[in-house]
């Protein structure tokens, strides 16, 4: 198993395991590849480390304080991101998770319970930025959040 460090054309930076090299290159040759976070096509290979299993963490010494354990105060920007973008494919996932989907119905699903015409419950679907506007212009909150169509289908 190859585990590779990808990033598509919009700097995004991701994981991907593939079972040989071959096997990486034909997916983006079949262009079954895409970022996580915006849907990408355009993946490419970055340079990783090897993983070494040169054995188990030291144990810490007594009294050492907690201060000891924390990362560097000027962590790079690249790690930042990286928890960046793990937390917002977490919450999207968390999303996906326990929303309906409505799709292009969004708009009018969203007004029916607002009125009262249909159960209150979470709702996700489609709709534009003036569909948007009118919708908060109406008193109904509404929160945009893309959806890459990669996190619409189960993940492997």
């Amino acid at each position: 198993m190859k585990v590779l460090d990808l990033k598509c054309g919009q700097d995004h930076s991701f994981e991907g395991w593939f079972a040989s090299e071959t096997d990486f290159q034909e997916q983006v040759h079949k262009g079954l590849l895409q970022c996580p976070l915006c849907g990408d096509t355009g993946v490419d290979k970055q340079l990783s480390a090897p993983r070494l299993n040169l054995g188990a963490k030291a144990p810490r010494a007594v009294g050492a304080s907690d201060e000891d354990s924390l990362p560097a105060a000027n962590a790079s920007l690249e790690g930042v991101t990286a928890a960046v973008q793990g937390a917002w494919l977490a919450l999207t996932r968390e999303i996906m998770a326990h929303t309906e989907d409505v799709g292009e119905r969004f708009p009018e699903e969203a007004r029916r319970m607002h009125s009262g015409a249909a159960q209150e419950r979470a709702i996700r679907g489609q709709a534009c930025a003036e569909e948007i506007a009118q919708l908060r212009a109406e008193g109904i909150p509404v929160i945009p959040w893309m959806v890459p169509p990669a996190l619409k289908e189960t993940l492997q």
